[in-house]
């Protein structure tokens, strides 16, 4: 898999800056008793999170990529991909199983399809 022929889907690295600025504005409050110092988890664990989550999609997988795992979901198990009311990309496997996609939109659901070399059903009547 070259990088050439992936599309990547990455959360907006506004969320990373934002995490960051949490974890210097916590480190007064962390810093003042030993039993605080958890409170600097949460803006590392979004940091973290906003970092490695996403999805990267080829011609043959899916790799999806969350804060502690990954997983690789061949196309020939997706069944259906669609939004769900708050905007988010969905798959439905060959199983039943629905699978968040991280990162994508459900406006970004065409380009997606397109790195299957796939057309869209309304496309080839629109040419």
């Amino acid at each position: 898999m070259s990088r050439a022929d992936t599309v990547r889907f990455r959360h907006n690295q506004a969320i990373l800056v934002a995490a960051i600025v949490a974890a210097i504005g916590a480190l007064p409050l962390a810093s003042a008793r030993w039993w605080l110092l958890w409170v600097l988890l949460v803006p590392v664990a979004v940091a973290v999170w906003a970092w490695r989550s996403g999805t990267d999609a080829d011609a043959s997988e899916l790799p999806l990529r969350a804060l502690a795992g990954q997983r690789r979901v061949p196309w020939t198990r997706v069944a259906e991909l669609a939004g769900d009311a708050r905007g988010r990309a969905l798959a439905r496997l060959d199983d039943g199983e629905v699978v968040m996609l991280p990162a994508v939109r459900a406006t970004e659901l065409p380009q997606l399809i397109a790195v299957t070399g796939q057309e869209l059903p309304g496309e080839a009547n629109d040419q």
